[in-house]
């Protein structure tokens, strides 16, 4: 029988509570829709806010947790330095999986994880956003066409500073022009982190079946590998020296 995988859907939940287009687009939250699809998918899901005592993401929390979820915006530089430090540990020590999503690109701990600004250009004029999926026989990809849209979404452009990702998996074209590396994988420690672009609080994006598809592809992708925990430090030879 099969582990069930149990993910955190962290969410700041600060725009859908103070700005009256977005509660309407998300009432209950952006975590809320994400953390329904995945349950209705089979996944342990439980969600936390940035509100919450240490963000919601105790260290209880975060031992139970494979796969880490991160959408955030506004609050990033009031996010506590020991919870990222945790996350931080819980990713490359033990393995949890992380997706930040959209703009969590400046959070704390995904600028912590990549070692750059990781800023790039943007623009929110409600433009198609065409994804073309560029490695096509990745796991995140499974059950996409060769492309798919979202009709109206803020944009982000190249240069996006960050590293050279381990694996590119989506680059998105804009109806103005821009093009941007918007599903990226990269492996740090025993973790393994999956960067997707799409999910402007203002746009109805987190609804959209072939995004929530990357989402759950994502989780699987994600989850941490069982095995023992490497061995680190001095040790005998395995031979006679």
């Amino acid at each position: 029988m099969s582990i069930k995988i149990n993910v955190t859907v962290w969410n700041e939940f600060i725009h859908e509570r103070e700005d009256p287009k977005v509660a309407k687009i998300y009432p209950e939250g952006m975590h809320a829709v994400i953390a329904r699809y995945l349950s209705s998918q089979g996944f342990n899901v439980r969600a936390a806010i940035f509100d919450e005592h240490e963000h919601g993401l105790t260290e209880e929390v975060l031992n139970n947790t494979d796969v880490l979820i991160w959408w955030g915006h506004v609050a990033h530089e009031r996010v506590s330095d020991a919870v990222v430090d945790r996350v931080y540990r819980r990713v490359t020590r033990d393995g949890m999986g992380l997706i930040v999503l959209h703009s969590g690109h400046l959070s704390k701990i995904f600028r912590r994880l990549l070692g750059t600004s990781c800023e790039l250009k943007w623009r929110e004029a409600g433009e198609k956003e065409r994804v073309w999926v560029v490695a096509g026989g990745h796991p995140i990809t499974e059950g996409l066409g060769d492309y798919f849209e979202i009709e109206r979404e803020e944009m982000y452009g190249e240069p996006f500073d960050i590293p050279p990702p381990d694996e590119l998996i989506f680059i998105s074209w804009f109806k103005g022009g821009e093009v941007f590396r918007s599903g990226c994988c990269f492996y740090r420690g025993l973790g393994k982190i999956f960067y997707f672009r799409p999910g402007h609080e203002s746009y109805p994006t987190y609804y959209n079946p072939d995004v929530l598809r990357v989402i759950s592809n994502a989780v699987r992708w994600c989850a941490p590998v069982k095995r023992p925990r490497p061995v680190m430090g001095n040790v005998k030879p395995l031979e006679p020296l």
